[in-house]
């Protein structure tokens, strides 16, 4: 029924227009019709009065003409003339009675009448003129003088009957046409009406359908955007929880490769070590495509340096490279603009995707990364990228899939090489992402060559110088055991990185933001710095730029950060830092990380203490001992950081809340994860901490997540005390 709904009503409307103008054409002709009678009415009034007033002007004709013959007075002939025109005008205007066929021959027995009526006037007055008084007076007594007149009169009075039978016919005419008006008006509103009721229903109908449908649209929409942010926190909180076992795994493996294994044992850890790479790539891979299907992977513009961009990666890929005896080189046209606007960490992402992917593919030979200049239009260069390998290439019938999900070039590929297929299939999203182009050139058993092109704006501003080729790898370990600038704003992660540093007896200083930093670095040569991303005044970003572009420093530089997010090393890299780590800090990772860049001659932390601690239902102390390593000393402090730290961080949470500064908030929220992390909390807290640093808060998603929070740091604060007083 609701499908032909819509031809029903549209037949219902059409057929109401129709009557509509159906009624307008006969209501428009009736009303033509009264304005004619009314018209008709007006003449006919006109023509009474003619036909009254030819009748006084042959009386008034006839007296004058007596009066002058009775009286002997000279005629006036000019008035006479006068009379004599103004009653055949008078005749002349009765002639449209002649329409009339039942009152024409009474025209013209009029018209007869009066001209001999006039002729005999005038015959009168020749007479008086002639043959004197006497003579015309004997013309006017005569017996048939008077048969003329009353002749006229008769024959005025019949006409006059016969019109005012038409005027009534007229009259009667008039009245039908104005009730057939009347009529037709009423219906027509009726109509309209009626039509006006049946549109607003309809459009009622369809507004309340409609709001139904928004309504609808919004609830699935509200519901899939819950659902891609379930999602993506899902994946996010399992990426972190993958990474911190892999990170230890990863890292225990590198340490066992520096002892003396046995062939066998030595073959095991490569391929506990491989594995963990792949499983770290897929875990990056999956991460970003649920990004990019949600709709959540966003292009942040930003001036960067291409050559400092190509030179930072070729230097990542240096090592890698050397263990494949492969060649590495890297070029990028003398025209291509200094510094470009666009994403660097997006660029990373890729380039670092399509170099590791021909290192893998490549047995021997050299891999090239050539940047060129493919055409400028006003401020915007067209880039191509192209990296092009000698490895084992891929069959052209597998070139029109290669980009799609879940597809190799061969299925043995995955047993062989590793990975899932994801790889090509990001990069192609990103480069669509910046309104890009890629194109893959290939043979089997004779490389592979990818082109990407994309458009960049040409920028005004200065980016990081890039560092010159001829320049030492920075990644790889110096000679030297130098002085470390830790650059860190939270006290809890200073406490624990003396407590490392000291241990490893390493000299160190510390900054408290990114502006003590640039301070410190003007006046002291440090070996390595250790960067937080996230703090007050100068962020680790920033930071980095400076020393790089201000400072003119090639100082290796190992970001830190608290989210271990997909591109992030990139991101970092791009920066122009040199390395990464994730929070909370493993030691051995960070040893590991140190250990590239600077002589370690303290051995680390193998064992862990084995004494008995209360089991806390709130703070896991796992990660403190394992950090301390049984110093007593340092365990007091980071627990009394940590009593002093979470009050004040919940009171400016509940503050910068309260006043609306949600950029407070975030940063707050922020820095308070490195001070939950000395206590283990951050599987209890890190869901609720997400909710507050990066979803658009409602009064009560607020509410509801800061008591929970709360709740949790009280019971914390309690167990924590309860900690210190049985280690003091």
């Amino acid at each position: 029924m609701n499908r032909y709904f819509k031809y029903i009503l549209l037949i219902t409307f059409v057929t109401f227009i129709l009557l509509i103008a159906f009624l307008q054409f006969n209501s428009t002709r009736s009303i033509d019709r009264l304005i004619a009678g009314n018209e008709s009415l007006l003449d006919d009034l006109t023509v009474k009065t003619t036909l009254q007033r030819l009748q006084t002007d042959i009386i008034t004709l006839e007296s004058k003409v007596r009066g002058m013959v009775i009286d002997g007075t000279a005629a006036d002939t000019a008035h006479l003339d006068t009379e004599l025109t103004r009653i055949r005008s008078t005749l002349q205007e009765l002639s449209i009675l002649r329409s009339d066929k039942t009152i024409a021959p009474l025209i013209s027995q009029l018209n007869e009448l009066v001209d001999t009526k006039i002729r005999f006037d005038q015959a009168v007055l020749d007479s008086f003129k002639t043959n004197g008084r006497v003579a015309a007076a004997q013309m006017i007594n005569a017996p048939g003088s008077k048969i003329n007149i009353d002749a006229i009169r008769s024959v005025i009075t019949a006409i006059e009957g016969l019109h005012q039978l038409s005027v009534t016919a007229s009259i009667k005419e008039a009245d039908s046409n104005g009730r057939k008006a009347k009529a037709m008006g009423t219906v027509m509103a009726i109509l309209a009406i009626a039509a006006s009721l049946l549109a607003f229903a309809y459009v009622t109908l369809k507004m309340r359908q409609q709001q139904r449908l928004i309504a609808r649209l919004d609830s699935s929409e509200k519901k899939a955007r819950e659902a891609a942010m379930i999602k993506e926190k899902f994946l996010a909180n399992m990426s972190h929880e993958i990474r911190t076992p892999l990170n230890a795994i990863l890292g225990y493996t590198n340490l066992l490769q520096r002892q003396n294994l046995g062939d066998h044992s030595k073959e095991y850890v490569e391929v506990i070590q491989r594995s963990g790479e792949n499983l770290l790539t897929i875990v990056d891979d999956v991460l970003d495509l649920s990004k990019i299907e949600a709709g959540m992977m966003r292009i942040e513009p930003a001036p960067f340096s291409m050559r400092g961009l190509v030179h930072s990666i070729e230097a990542m890929f240096h090592s890698r490279a050397i263990e494949k005896d492969i060649t590495l080189t890297s070029m990028v046209d003398e025209h291509y603009p200094d510094t470009v606007e666009g994403d660097p960490t997006r660029l990373t992402q890729i380039l670092v995707n399509l170099i590791g992917n021909a290192i893998k593919f490549t047995e021997k030979g050299n891999i090239a990364v050539h940047v060129m200049v493919d055409g400028i239009i006003e401020n915007t260069v067209n880039t191509a990228i192209t990296i092009t390998d000698s490895g084992i290439g891929i069959a052209k019938e597998k070139l029109e899939k290669i980009f799609e999900r879940f597809q190799q070039a061969e299925d043995s590929a995955t047993r062989k090489y590793g990975g899932t297929g994801l790889g090509l299939s990001i990069v192609n999203e990103l480069v669509r992402l910046q309104k890009g182009s890629i194109t893959v050139i290939s043979e089997l058993g004779k490389g592979t060559s990818f082109k990407i092109l994309i458009p960049y704006i040409i920028s005004t501003e200065t980016a990081r110088q890039a560092q010159k080729k001829n320049d030492h790898p920075i990644i790889l370990p110096v000679s030297k055991q130098g002085r470390i600038l830790v650059v860190e704003d939270n006290e809890i992660n200073q406490g624990l990185l003396k407590h490392l540093l000291s241990d490893w007896k390493l000299e160190f200083d510390i900054a408290g933001n990114g502006v003590e930093a640039i301070g410190l670095l003007r006046h002291r040569q440090y070996e390595l710095i250790l960067m937080d991303i996230q703090m007050p005044e100068m962020d680790g970003y920033t930071t980095a730029q400076a020393i790089r572009n201000d400072l003119k420093l090639d100082t290796p530089i190992i970001a830190m950060t608290a989210h271990a997010m997909a591109g992030e090393r990139e991101k970092c890299l791009g920066y122009g830092m040199n390395e990464y780590i994730s929070k909370p800090i493993r030691e051995v990772q960070l040893r590991q990380l140190i250990g590239q860049f600077i002589n370690l001659q303290q051995p680390a932390h193998t064992t862990l203490r084995n004494d008995e601690s209360p089991v806390y239902s709130c703070i896991n102390l796992q990660y403190m001992k394992e950090v301390s390593g049984g110093d007593k000393q340092y365990e007091r402090t980071v627990t009394d950081l940590f009593i002093d730290a979470i009050p004040g961080d919940l009171d400016g949470i509940e503050k910068a809340w309260q006043s609306g500064n949600i950029s407070l908030l975030r940063q707050i929220v922020h820095n308070m994860r490195s001070s939950i992390s000395i206590m283990g909390l951050n599987d209890k807290l890190d869901t609720y901490l997400d909710i507050l640093e990066y979803e658009n808060l409602s009064p009560g998603t607020y509410a509801s997540t800061y008591h929970a929070i709360q709740s949790i740091c009280d019971k914390s604060l309690e167990e924590a005390k309860m900690f210190l007083r049985a280690i003091a």
